[in-house]
């Protein structure tokens, strides 16, 4: 479909902007729960259980005395059964929690080690305290979802969603979408590098430019696009002086400059242009506001579903176009 709208003259690769859109999971945020209320919640569930127990094996014994060991036969009601298997349930939940914690805690032990191997041979000092060592203990109000485990509630413009944050790189001859991508990750920041090396892999060969907003900013991005010789304009955020910190840094501040003396022409302007209308087409033209899968495999070829047929589309009205203007010429 890309070759197709390529050859038709819909796809250039000049500026190509990235961003990324909130899109409402198959599942209830209300059918989450926070790590802090799993383990209360799944021992008085687990104490409602033992006291049901307890009272039925207290009613079998005077059965037993009454009428005889083999005249009983009562089986257990359904819903101690239910409890049980839903304290099970947040136990299992609980321990999903724990592990993708020290998963966490390991890759930012890892990260933080490799950046001060970095200052170290440059013979630069990191400013500031030292931060507090990551914690392998999940955080009190980190939840999860029991309808679909693999979403997470993420804050919009509209409040906050039990969700999935879908990608979309946008080319700015004709909208047309050069490459899309999804996660359960409400950050941004680590999704430039993999879209730009997408649209490599689904083009063949590399935007000249590229656009994006400050939840992609980063010395590590900044360096990658200078690594892959692409001129890129990635609004910088609010810092206002160069650190080693988030927003920091002399990619930072010279990128913030370079978009500052774009003035009104800078390239950044397409940041807004080009993927905000394609979301809105998305949504609010052809009403695609939730998933209908669950689970982040079958989410992302859900997603990957939604932007072929946005390209479809517009490659449906360039060739309706380009007939109309042989029909006038």
């Amino acid at each position: 479909m890309l070759r197709l709208c390529e050859r038709a003259g819909l796809v250039k690769l000049g500026h190509v902007a990235l961003d990324g859109t909130k899109i409402k999971a198959n599942a209830s945020k209300h059918k989450a729960m926070s790590y802090e209320r799993m383990a209360t919640r799944a021992a008085e569930l687990e104490a409602e259980v033992a006291a049901w127990m307890d009272a039925a094996a207290a009613a079998d014994a005077r059965e037993d005395a009454a009428f005889g060991r083999d005249k009983s036969g009562e089986e257990m009601p359904a819903w101690v059964g239910d409890k049980k298997r839903r304290a099970e349930k947040i136990r299992a939940a609980k321990a999903e929690l724990e592990a993708e914690a020290r998963a966490a805690a390991a890759a930012e032990r890892k990260a933080r080690a490799e950046a001060d191997q970095r200052r170290e041979a440059e013979g630069r000092k990191k400013p500031g305290r030292a931060a507090d060592p990551p914690s392998d203990a999940p955080e009190p109000k980190a939840q999860k979802n029991f309808t679909d485990p693999e979403s997470r509630i993420m804050k919009t413009k509209d409040g906050f969603i039990q969700s999935y944050n879908a990608q979309a790189a946008v080319d700015a001859e004709a909208q047309v979408i050069v490459a899309h991508g999804l996660d359960a990750n409400g950050s941004d920041q680590h999704q430039l590098t993999p879209m730009v090396d997408a649209v490599e892999a689904n083009m063949g060969r590399k935007p000249e430019q590229v656009s994006a907003d400050a939840g992609y900013c980063s010395d590590a991005n900044l360096a990658a696009m200078e690594s892959r010789r692409i001129d890129a304009y990635i609004a910088a955020g609010r810092a206002k002086h160069p650190t080693e910190g988030e927003g920091g840094s002399k990619r930072v501040a010279d990128m913030r400059e370079k978009i500052r003396a774009g003035g009104h022409e800078t390239p950044y302007r397409l940041r807004k242009q080009l993927p905000e209308p394609v979301f809105g087409q998305i949504k609010q033209a052809r009403g695609f506001r939730q998933f209908l899968m669950r689970g982040l495999d079958k989410v992302t070829h859900e997603w990957g579903l939604v932007c072929l047929a946005h390209n479809m589309l517009k490659l449906a009205q360039g060739r309706s176009l380009s007939a109309a203007k042989l029909a006038t010429a």
